[in-house]
């Protein structure tokens, strides 16, 4: 569990962290506390409970929206000015990576596309 958390915590943060810097003034310090509330959000959420019980396909989508929602109110109450877009992109993204996560890491076998 911890090596899939920690896994999952690199992966995310390093997409959430470059983009939110990227995309606006937030501080490093503030997005990796942003990628850490997300990461661990998510694999209670999103591993732990709804991929246990559905499909990588239901899983990831939520992981899109669970990550769109949770930056667009971070964005909106910490004045980071992240328009839609943006937070589509980064939600996006997070999303691409937990469908590999799901799909090749955290099922235990590699599997074709």
């Amino acid at each position: 569990m911890v090596i899939k958390i920690l896994l999952k915590w690199l992966v995310n943060g390093g997409i959430v962290v470059s983009l939110l810097i990227y995309y606006s003034d937030v501080s490093f310090w503030g997005a990796v506390l942003a990628a850490t509330g997300l990461t661990f959000i998510a694999y209670i959420m999103g591993d732990q409970m709804l991929l246990r019980h559905t499909n990588n396909t239901v899983a990831t989508l939520s992981d899109f929206i669970l990550a769109a929602v949770y930056l667009g109110v971070l964005s909106y109450f910490l004045d980071w000015g992240l328009n839609v877009v943006e937070t589509s992109f980064i939600s996006g993204m997070v999303a691409l990576s937990e469908w590999v996560l799901h799909r090749y890491v955290f099922n235990g076998k590699l599997q074709p596309v």
